[in-house]
């Protein structure tokens, strides 16, 4: 599955996000993996706005395995300052939205009315 999910970094800690972004912890990278979290991307704009994307079986099984690990529980403690909601751990408050359209599904559907399928 594709998930895109939204969040809010502190305008005035972005400099310090996109620090530790160009070199998260090879710890953290190698958990990601081993929990299914493939080809993810993060996006942020100059106000704030941080978009991910993830593709992965299925996103509560791949955030519960993260959830497990302690390099995760350091990480989020570490990031947590630098959210708009500093409450809570930032991967808690990450708002998943809803995908209306991808390219790759309507021309395959369109090729299957074309056969006949």
């Amino acid at each position: 599955m594709r998930v895109c999910f939204r969040s809010s970094v502190k305008p005035s800690q972005i400099p310090e996000y996109r620090r530790r972004h160009a070199a998260v912890w090879p710890e953290m990278l190698r958990e990601l993996k081993v929990a299914g979290w493939n080809n993810y991307s993060l996006f942020l704009a100059d106000d704030g706005l941080l978009v991910g994307y993830v593709e992965c079986d299925d996103f509560d099984t791949a955030r519960a395995r993260m959830a497990l690990t302690d390099v995760n529980a350091r990480w989020q403690a570490d990031m947590a300052l630098l959210f708009e909601d500093d409450e809570r751990a930032p991967d808690q408050g990450f708002v998943q939205l809803t995908e209306i359209f991808n390219l790759e599904d309507q021309l395959s559907g369109l090729e299957d009315q074309l056969s006949g399928g």
